[in-house]
């Protein structure tokens, strides 16, 4: 029996203590799904399960890392045992390595695509196996605008999105004829505190600081316009869409769009753009920003 595509009625959604993932959450639980929120910090995931209850939604919260297996292997027998097997799975926790190539170390790789890559790979064989089991499902990965962008300084980053978003489209082609499938959500620049969290290596980690890093100061003055077009509920409407179309790739806002049709169309021009921003160039353009900020919020 196929999964009702519109109204799916039990969803687990990974990072879903803040941010994407909480909006995410709370998108899925308004169409009347049970929310399994889970998250490596269990507070934000319990917060998460209140603002759903309290529009009068159904949450249960799950303390998961996602980089460790046999924790995988745990939370999906625990889910299934009670509440049965998910229509939906999204794996949406993640994080980001920031730096120049040469100067990340194998240990920054390593905890780079712990949650990123690998930790997509765990969620989508577990989960993905009791789906076929009953010839029904929907996976959804959050990858990124980067993982078609190679954009200098994330290049630990680029690879992990990169990577997901090639195991969504290896799932699609072996999941599919047991009736399972699988979407790329590719966004922008989106609200959330995945900068705030990042590791740096050889820049300077104060770009990067929580609440006054220059991610943070750019989203500020953003949300002092008219309008609010970097909102977590962006991507979550995506992955709505995702799962009701039935869609293999699907870039959030309008500059994830224009990279993807670049990488489509002519990716060699993207690289030969990029090489013009070295890491170090885009290092000093972010100071001067973070002063051109300081003057026009004075």
């Amino acid at each position: 029996m196929k999964i009702n595509r519109l109204q799916p009625k039990l969803v687990v959604v990974t990072g879903a203590g803040s941010g994407i993932g909480r909006a995410i959450s709370l998108r899925f639980a308004k169409l009347g799904a049970h929310v399994v929120v889970s998250d490596i910090d269990l507070r934000t995931a319990d917060e998460t399960v209140a603002l759903i209850e309290a529009n009068g939604d159904r949450a249960s919260s799950a303390l998961l890392d996602v980089t460790d297996p046999d924790a995988w292997e745990r939370v999906a027998a625990d889910i299934r045992a009670k509440f049965g097997v998910a229509d939906v799975l999204v794996n949406n926790a993640g994080l980001v390595v920031a730096g120049a190539f040469l100067d990340t170390t194998p240990q920054s790789w390593d905890r780079q695509l712990g949650p990123n890559l690998m930790g997509v790979v765990y969620g989508s064989l577990v989960f993905g196996r009791q789906m076929a089991e009953l010839g029904r499902g929907h996976i959804v990965n959050i990858a990124s605008a980067a993982s078609y962008t190679p954009v200098p300084g994330t290049s630990a980053y680029n690879v992990s999105k990169a990577g997901v978003r090639m195991l969504t489209d290896c799932l699609r082609v072996e999941l599919g004829p047991k009736g399972v499938s699988a979407t790329s959500i590719c966004p922008g620049l989106i609200n959330t505190n995945l900068g705030n969290h990042a590791e740096t290596v050889g820049i300077d980690a104060n770009l990067f600081q929580d609440g006054v890093g220059i991610l943070d100061r750019v989203r500020d003055f953003v949300d002092t316009l008219p309008i609010s077009p970097l909102s977590p509920d962006l991507v979550a409407r995506a992955a709505v869409r995702g799962v009701r179309f039935d869609l293999d790739v699907v870039p959030v806002r309008t500059e994830a769009w224009l990279t993807y049709a670049m990488y489509r169309i002519a990716p060699s021009v993207t690289r030969g753009i990029l090489r013009q921003f070295p890491v170090e160039r885009l290092e000093a353009a972010g100071v001067r920003l973070m002063s051109v900020l300081d003057r026009v919020s004075a």
